[in-house]
């Protein structure tokens, strides 16, 4: 997770913004059981009556209430409460007060101030016991009863109003509100005030305020995904963007250790997973905390005593996740290497059809596949079943717990300890927080496959290449002449050396051509030229100046380098020729396409330059293939040439008119030609034989015909008596 954050730190700023939006949504969502709550308990139970404190009531009633208090809270209530004159206010306030309340054209009323909380609660306090004698009296007696519990002795009120108390004790705080509750409703009713008006303006403010709070919650929700997916997709591209110039700035040697198959399955396929864990991430696993510890809050503030039903949930939760990570686990970090591996068994039977196609091998292939396919699949499989039996056991869990609070909340109604609006928040809350734990699950399977992704991201990120040019550099003098000096050169981890103790010198305007049996290091010392590995011992010079004190970019732009397999991109005939730099001019290209006698079949074309060519040139033959590569070194005009063994596929005719058009051409150049073939490198200025990594023959066709038994042999077994004879060759010449 670490590696993860390390790549997500440019994108603090909207991460935070994200954060503010899920609170945001939190907020509202856990706001919406409470209002559900007060509907129920207050808007249909209560008639809409938020308070046991009436706002508006009878002189009569409140002299009704002191009977049954001291002399300090008589004074509090009295203080609490104004009387609305007429001569103290305006005619319109007057008339709007008299149609609100038409009692007060007969009856004297008094109105509540605006009081703090701290002075509200304490009101209610007060008033509790008053409120709850007069409505038992007003039920068993009347109004009159009242009057005639005023006319006894202080003394014996007192001792009234402690015994309600005790009761009160027993009754608990929510029979008693319900007391005041209906006393209240009562005074209303007296005073003229339209009880179901009341009741529906309650209920209507409060559904207002829901829909707010879900067009609130909905907006941030959807600002969330918005930016969640912006953050993902722009990490995404900047991964892919990474990975390619990484992968683009290793040598030969970073190559060996990651497959082709596996590089484009970190690229595409594990670049996938991280976004997908990303805006989950951001869009789930932040949120879940969030709404958990809302919801847990909100639990303990409503008037219940069942949270041990959370906690149980809980419970129940983690032992199904600590099941799924025991399970899962060792098959999500197997996943990502069997898409490596089909991935790798697809592209080698689609490049190798002509071959499979040859040894009519089709069906050994598609037993391959399958076998890779199967495997693939049968793990999906696996992952996919886990997640589906996932949500039907959460699903299970959380109806459990829904039966399990009714149950409980439904005994503590019946005693008066709850109303049945709390149980319905607390309902509400409870699948909020299981919820919260239920997001935090489908992460918890998912998060592993991903941070399998993002260590394989994070691998090919963090491989440097072996190859890197250094602080300060030099430059060349490009004339174009390569030195080897002691030149010995093994691969990572090898044993033995590939080439050993290789020194020779090709000079400009000269033909350097290196020949000799397959496997003796004839690619891989011309591969050490442009770099593409590091010599182990020695150093190789290219005008005297090391080649590694030398920039990448300044020494490959010198180099006209044509591989041993011709290489096209998908594009057009021109775009492969001129592919070494934009400025070739349409002349430079022309002028290749002649040398290296490709001007005949691409005239041959309807659409000559512009005639596509598909990716590896594969609508080309192969000779056509290694003409147009080798036109593409020829229209860069480098001062050093290296052909690897790119005659292979020419005809005699075309390769004899192809090397002279070269020699004209690059007669103040270094040309280095690797080949097979002796016929391709007669006329060279200087032949190296290589054999086992050494050079055991240096000098023309003549001299080592005499010198060299390794040149000799080559050279028996592909030309005839009459064209070994040294007078027949310099005759030909």
């Amino acid at each position: 997770m670490l590696k993860l954050m390390k790549y997500l730190k440019q994108f603090i700023g909207s991460i935070f913004l994200i954060i503010l939006l899920l609170v945001l949504q939190a907020v509202c969502e856990l706001s919406l059981p409470q209002y559900t709550s007060n509907i129920v308990n207050v808007g249909i139970q209560q008639g809409g009556i938020q308070s046991s404190v009436p706002d508006v009531i009878r002189g009569s009633s409140l002299q009704a209430i002191q009977i049954f208090l001291n002399d300090e809270e008589k004074q509090m209530v009295t203080n609490s409460y104004e009387e609305l004159k007429k001569e103290s206010m305006e005619q319109d306030k007057w008339d709007s007060l008299v149609k609100k309340y038409p009692a007060l054209e007969s009856e004297q009323l008094y109105q509540l101030k605006d009081l703090d909380k701290e002075q509200q609660t304490t009101l209610e306090d007060t008033l509790v016991v008053p409120l709850m004698m007069i409505q038992s009296i007003v039920q068993q007696q009347g109004e009159e009863g009242v009057y005639q519990i005023s006319l006894l002795p202080s003394s014996q009120i007192e001792q009234m109003v402690e015994q309600t108390k005790t009761q009160l004790e027993t009754v608990g705080d929510m029979l008693s509100q319900q007391v005041g509750v209906q006393f209240v409703k009562a005074e209303y009713t007296a005073i003229g005030v339209d009880m179901d008006q009341l009741q529906s303006n309650y209920i209507f403010i409060a559904g207002a305020k829901m829909i707010l709070l879900s067009l609130g919650s909905m907006a941030a929700a959807v600002c969330v995904t918005f930016f969640a997916a912006r953050v993902a997709a722009s990490l995404g591209k900047n991964l892919r963007g990474n990975v390619f110039q990484q992968v683009i700035s290793f040598s030969d040697a970073e190559f060996d250790k990651f497959s082709t198959a596996s590089l484009i399955t970190r690229s595409t396929n594990d670049i996938q997973q991280v976004q997908l864990l990303v805006v989950l991430m951001l869009r789930l696993l932040f949120y879940a905390p969030i709404l958990g510890i809302g919801g847990v809050i909100k639990v303990f503030n409503t008037n219940t005593s069942m949270a041990w039903i959370i906690g149980l949930a809980v419970g129940l939760i983690m032992l199904v996740v600590l099941f799924l990570f025991t399970v899962a686990m060792p098959k999500f970090k197997a996943l990502q290497q069997l898409i490596d591996r089909l991935n790798l068994v697809t592209r080698e039977i689609l490049t190798g059809i002509p071959v499979i196609r040859a040894f009519s091998r089709e069906r050994y292939e598609e037993e391959r596949f399958d076998v890779a396919n199967r495997q693939l699949t049968r793990t999906n499989l696996f992952v996919n079943r886990v997640m589906a039996g996932m949500m039907p056991i959460m699903m299970f869990i959380m109806n459990i717990v829904t039966v399990t609070i009714v149950w409980f909340g439904a005994k503590q109604i019946d005693l008066a300890q709850m109303q049945v609006g709390d149980m319905m928040a607390f309902i509400t809350y409870t699948m909020q927080i299981i919820m919260s734990f239920l997001m935090i699950t489908m992460m918890s399977v998912m998060l592993p496959r991903a941070l399998v992704s993002v260590r394989r991201i994070d691998e090919v990120l963090s491989t440097k290449s072996s190859i890197v040019d250094k602080a300060n550099t030099k430059g060349l003098k490009h004339m174009g002449e390569v030195c080897f000096d002691n030149v010995s050169f093994s691969y990572k981890d090898a044993d033995e050396n590939v080439l050993e103790h290789i020194s020779f010198t090709a000079k400009p305007g000269e033909t350097t051509a290196i020949i000799g049996s397959t496997g003796s290091g004839k690619s891989t010392l011309v591969k050490l030229i442009p770099r593409f590995f590091d010599v182990t011992e020695g150093k190789i010079t290219i005008d005297g100046v090391d080649i590694r004190d030398v920039s990448q970019k300044e020494l490959r732009e010198s180099i006209g380098y044509v591989p041993q397999k011709g290489v096209l991109f998908s594009g057009t005939i021109e775009s492969n020729i001129k592919f070494a730099h934009e400025n070739i001019t349409d002349e430079a290209m022309n002028k290749a396409a002649r040398i290296s006698q490709s001007e005949e079949f691409i005239g041959q074309k309807p659409e000559k330059y512009q005639s596509p060519i598909s990716q590896g040139g594969t609508n080309v033959s192969g000779g056509q293939k290694q003409r147009l590569s080798i036109a593409r070194a020829i229209a860069k005009d480098p001062k050093i040439y290296i052909f690897d063994d790119s005659f292979s596929a020419l005809d005699y005719k075309t390769d004899v008119a192809l090397r002279k058009a070269l020699k004209e051409e690059t007669s103040d150049a270094t040309v280095i030609i690797v080949a097979q073939r002796i016929s391709t490198i007669l006329h060279a200025d200087q032949i190296l034989v290589l054999d086992n990594g050494k050079i055991v023959g240096k000098g023309t066709h003549e001299q080592l015909l005499d010198t060299c038994n390794v040149y000799k042999q080559i050279a028996q077994s592909q030309l005839s008596e009459e064209e070994l004879g040294k007078k027949e060759v310099k005759a030909n010449e």
